[in-house]
């Protein structure tokens, strides 16, 4: 038994491949997998923002024409990056259990993000968190920030930035929860659409890699990640558009909380959904629909419309 896995050649990206890997071998010990690397266009382009460049897709296409020419079996993604339509033949198969979706703050100087004084540097390249952050401190002077997380790490140590947000699942991952000054709850930071989730892509019609694949898959967590996608799809939304969800599951119980910003902030809307769990999806296309009845749709237009 042989499983081929495409991945990028991030520190992150091999991380999480060689996670998937582990994770097979112990369900069967004796398979054989291979790991793939290939070079998407995200990760050729890093001088500019993900929002002027094409958003999501950047980091899945080359992967997913691998797996179409029958070079790979499957892909393992950051689900974040992943956009919600797929091409012809191919899908999620699989969802792990989700790692910490928070954001984190990281600085050299300061504790947290509201020790720093006006006028000081803040780096992300996330419209998300930059609308988030300008609701409670539009006197931070917010700057791109691209690369992958040592880079961006490098770029902070060295004094570009007073202090930078990254996803705290990726900083765990890679065993640098030390740099982290301040952990951003979800009720001050809503964090990206299924972040801390690893989809798996495959062929869906190769049976074979499916039913491999498929004890992976994280029940509570694939109900999470569908509400929370379902949320993004319904607005049609990717890295153009500051936009979030957060769901938790409780007794059954599917709550997802969402929101719809303006690019500076100064116009947004958030909102939750609550509902069993058997109708996860749908309970994530009523939440964007009551965001979009409350003002996001022509938010949203404009954005669009100027781009």
């Amino acid at each position: 038994m042989r499983i081929r896995i495409g991945t990028r050649k991030s520190k992150l990206a091999l991380w999480q491949a060689n996670y998937i890997a582990q994770k097979l071998k112990e369900y069967y010990p004796d398979i054989e997998v291979e790991l793939v690397k290939i070079t998407t266009k995200g990760d050729k382009i890093l001088d500019v923002p993900l929002a002027k460049v094409g958003g999501k897709g950047l980091f899945v296409k080359e992967i997913e024409e691998a797996m179409l020419r029958d070079e790979i079996d499957i892909a393992v993604h950051s689900l974040k990056d992943v956009p919600t339509y797929f091409p012809e033949g191919l899908g999620l198969v699989a969802i792990t259990e989700r790692e910490d979706p928070r954001d984190a703050f990281l600085s050299v100087k300061y504790n947290s993000i509201d020790e720093m004084p006006k006028g000081a540097v803040l780096g992300t390249s996330s419209l998300r968190r930059k609308a988030q952050v300008m609701i409670k401190r539009k006197d931070l002077v917010i700057k791109d920030l691209r690369g992958n997380v040592d880079t961006r790490i490098r770029k902070l140590e060295e004094g570009e930035y007073d202090g930078i947000i990254l996803a705290y699942a990726g900083l765990k991952r890679l065993g640098l929860q030390d740099k982290v000054k301040q952990i951003f709850e979800p009720n001050y930071m809503i964090p990206a659409v299924a972040q801390g989730f690893l989809g798996i892509e495959a062929r869906l019609d190769d049976e074979k890699t499916k039913e491999i694949i498929s004890v992976l898959n994280h029940e509570e967590s694939y109900l999470r990640a569908t509400a929370e996608r379902a949320f993004l799809r319904k607005l049609e939304g990717g890295c153009q558009v500051p936009l979030a969800a957060y769901s938790e599951i409780s007794d059954g119980k599917l709550k997802i909380t969402g929101f719809v910003s303006d690019l500076t902030g100064d116009r947004f809307f958030r909102d939750i959904t609550e509902g069993n769990i058997e109708n996860a999806e749908r309970l994530g296309e009523i939440l964007a629909e009551k965001l979009l009845n409350m003002g996001a749709k022509e938010v949203l237009e404009e954005i669009y419309g100027a781009q």
